[in-house]
């Protein structure tokens, strides 16, 4: 009935207090100042909401004052409208640690990586069928089917599963890659080595590179055909502009295999059948084999030390770091937005339901029409110092220059709430060489 918030505002003056309801019916006192409420325990308004009221608050500083007896009342709804709060915290709470460790590399990347396009895919909508592939056991079970149905839809492949489709003969159509992450290289390098090596690819056709500029690119890429993932940030979005680089918006998701999602909804309007998204550990299982870090593992093995302890050690640390959990509640509540045609090849993933492509499903020949390649300038190399002056020259556009702070500080000064126009300057020249 809201009687605690007088006394929380006495006992924390500075403190911002959100009150949350189940229902309306009983409503006593209403709003003071530095409160906001909410009466909605429907997870899409609950986030929404959360998102807005705490998108400059740290999660650190969050609490969480429960009122049990409105427990006892509600009962289920009492406890629906707490995890949608723990898992939200949770999530912003991991995007939090990943920017403080990403955000200047991620920028970095950006400018580093204009100079490897050379050509970029313009696209048109397919009536094809789309398997997303991530690495996660579940993808073994599921390789049969994806090879016999390969001419016949579009398969989107994390990076991370390439090497175990290559190893099962499938070429994937478009590999997509996200990851800031140096480590990300090692499941890259295998795409490359496999698709200029006779993997089947036609010599003037290899796979589509969809990437995120923010992600860790070899060197090896300048040839292949980018597909640009834009994150929809307003810096990243002026610079593209500026070079007059086509791409599609897909926000970032923290994980690779939710981007491969969203980006298959936008590229067909067919059903989309994902395989290896297990969002779950299997006993020491963490990922399928091949698996592009199975070498590290193998070749640090000892008497002492066997590879299986070494992959106990590995799965005990990603279940008790918690990822697997925060990603299966984000896509729990992802479902009520995407339309009802995701599924899962086979019972990897317990949250998508089971399906294969039916008997009675009409059969698409695959054909090339869907995609064209854009070959760029022959040289590319002044892209760098192009995006670098754009973005200093909006900066100092007062149209432009609270929009682009607010992006850009906490991505290069992540322990600082007050930076100088001056210093700021700096720090993206600075990134930029």
């Amino acid at each position: 009935m809201g009687f605690i918030i007088p006394v929380l505002h006495e006992k924390f003056k500075n403190s911002k207090i959100i009150a949350l309801h189940i229902d309306d019916s009983i409503r006593l006192i209403e709003n003071h100042a530095n409160t906001v409420s909410l009466y909605s325990i429907e997870p899409l308004e609950v986030q929404a909401f959360l998102e807005k009221e705490l998108i400059e608050i740290d999660a650190s500083l969050i609490y969480i004052i429960e009122w049990r007896p409105s427990m006892n009342y509600y009962r289920e709804a009492y406890v629906k409208l707490l995890s949608i709060v723990v898992e939200f915290i949770k999530r912003i709470n991991a995007e939090k640690r990943t920017t403080l460790f990403f955000g200047r590399r991620w920028i970095r990347n950006f400018f580093k990586n204009l100079i490897l396009i050379n050509k970029t895919i313009l696209y048109r909508k397919t009536n094809l069928p789309v398997i997303v592939t991530g690495s996660g056991p579940g993808l073994e079970a599921a390789l049969p089917v994806i090879r016999n149905m390969q001419n016949n839809c579009l398969i989107l492949a994390s990076s991370s599963s390439v090497m175990a489709l290559f190893h099962a003969g499938i070429k994937p159509d478009i590999v997509i890659a996200t990851d800031g992450g140096c480590w990300a290289l090692q499941h890259i390098y295998p795409f490359f080595r496999s698709a200029f090596n006779g993997f089947g690819y036609p010599a003037n056709k290899s796979a589509i590179f969809a990437v995120n500029l923010n992600a860790v690119l070899p060197s090896q890429c300048t040839d292949t055909p980018f597909l640009i993932l834009n994150d929809g940030s307003f810096w990243q979005s002026i610079i593209l502009h500026e070079l007059n680089l086509p791409s599609i918006i897909i926000p970032q998701k923290g994980t690779v295999t939710a981007s491969a999602v969203e980006l298959a909804l936008t590229l067909s309007d067919e059903s989309i059948f994902l395989a290896g998204m297990d969002l779950s550990v299997k006993d020491i299982r963490t990922h399928i084999k091949p698996y592009g870090f199975d070498h590290l593992f193998i070749n640090n093995a000892q008497r002492l030390k066997p590879v299986y302890s070494e992959f106990f050690v590995r799965s005990k640390l990603l279940k008790d770091g918690g990822s697997m959990d925060i990603y299966a509640a984000w896509y729990k509540n992802q479902l009520e937005l995407w339309p009802k045609r995701i599924f899962s090849i086979g019972e990897g993933n317990k949250l998508f339901a089971n399906s294969i492509f039916s008997a009675h499903e009409e059969i698409v020949k695959k054909t090339d029409d869907y995609f064209k390649t854009v070959k760029l300038y022959e040289d590319t190399s002044g892209f760098c110092k192009t995006g670098v002056t754009t973005l200093l020259s909006a900066l100092k556009d007062s149209r432009y220059k609270e929009s682009l702070k607010t992006e850009l500080v906490p991505l290069l000064f992540p322990n600082e709430k007050k930076v100088s126009d001056n210093d700021l300057e700096a720090a993206v020249y600075e990134v930029s060489k």
